[in-house]
């Protein structure tokens, strides 16, 4: 469990609701606040992201149903519970509010014992979740991400992307030769070095939203969003360094006399153009690129990195 206090999101038109939910919590969590829906689901996007969220129904503009389905449609909310918060009691309210996606529903006037312990359960429920859910999406071996994880994160830094015209970028790195190590030295010494070469990786990698994830076999992974070509050469060249660096012997390799690695690197600014030149959805696009970089990364000899231009329509 995190030893830090869980954020609550107190969505209320009525600023004395909000006042007397946020001091009965405010000894146990972390409260922010917010007034009309729009503003809930703005909060609720940014990180560090609510752990819990009490929603009130009846607001002005987008009422508290139309808050939740839209939370629950977005995959970067999707995840956080809501309870509902409302004086109307009625069952086919209730079951609304269930049928959306909501936890809980507490009718008002509301009994103070009653809200921290329901909200105390949710908490406890979401993190457990969690932690869950963080084991399944580690690569049991390295330690990294896996593929399950890498393809959950992609899909929602590809939208965040998008939607704020970023740019989105891959390195796709391959172990140079690693079939040979593992003839020569043995699959046991094959997974020492996975395990060290994907530390390496993971620790080059500088900024929290950054994600290394085992791709498949002796192949990484990593998303770097909001980063341009340069940028995202200039890391992956790095990595590439730190690799050498570490010094472990590959008598099979015509590389290098050590452990090497290949990348590729894809940047993207998603736009209109950009999917009806290709005919393919944005993450394809990104994939098929950083793909055929690291191929041609091979083909000029291994050990190096290979990128292009962001991708435009106009260069072809």
């Amino acid at each position: 469990m995190p030893s830090e206090l869980p954020i609550v999101l107190i969505v209320d038109d009525v600023p004395t609701n909000i006042h007397i939910l946020a001091d009965a919590l405010r000894h146990e969590c972390r409260i922010k606040v917010a007034v009309h829906g729009e503003e809930a689901l703005d909060i609720a996007r940014t990180a560090p992201q609510p752990d819990l969220i009490l929603l009130d129904v009846m607001m002005p503009d987008l009422d508290g149903y139309e808050v939740c389905r839209r939370l629950k449609n977005d995959p970067i909310t999707r995840a956080i519970p809501i309870i509902f918060v409302s004086a109307r009691d009625a069952e086919d309210d209730q079951t609304l509010g269930f049928n959306l996606g909501g936890v809980d529903y507490i009718t008002k006037p509301f009994s103070i014992p009653v809200v921290r312990a329901r909200v105390r359960t949710h908490i406890r429920l979401k993190r457990q979740t969690d932690a869950l859910q963080h084991l399944s999406r580690i690569d049991p071996l390295t330690g990294v991400a896996n593929r399950r994880h890498f393809d959950e994160l992609i899909q929602i830094e590809m939208r965040r992307a998008l939607r704020d015209q970023d740019p989105l970028s891959l390195l796709m790195i391959d172990i140079d030769y690693f079939k040979g190590y593992n003839d020569y030295y043995g699959h046991g010494a094959g997974d020492l070095c996975l395990q060290q070469v994907a530390n390496t990786l993971a620790n080059g990698l500088s900024r929290p939203g950054d994600l290394l994830a085992r791709y498949g076999g002796e192949e990484f992974i990593a998303v770097l969003p909001a980063t341009v070509r340069t940028a995202a050469h200039q890391l992956a060249d790095r990595l590439r360094i730190n690799v050498l660096q570490l010094g472990i012997a590959h008598a099979q390799s015509p590389a290098a006399a050590v452990v090497t690695i290949s990348v590729g690197v894809a940047t993207l600014i998603s736009t209109p153009a950009v999917l009806q030149a290709h005919n393919q959805s944005e993450i394809d696009v990104l994939l098929k690129e950083a793909d055929t970089l690291l191929y041609s990364a091979k083909a000029s000899g291994r050990n190096c990195v290979m990128s292009v231009l962001p991708l435009d329509p106009a260069i072809d």
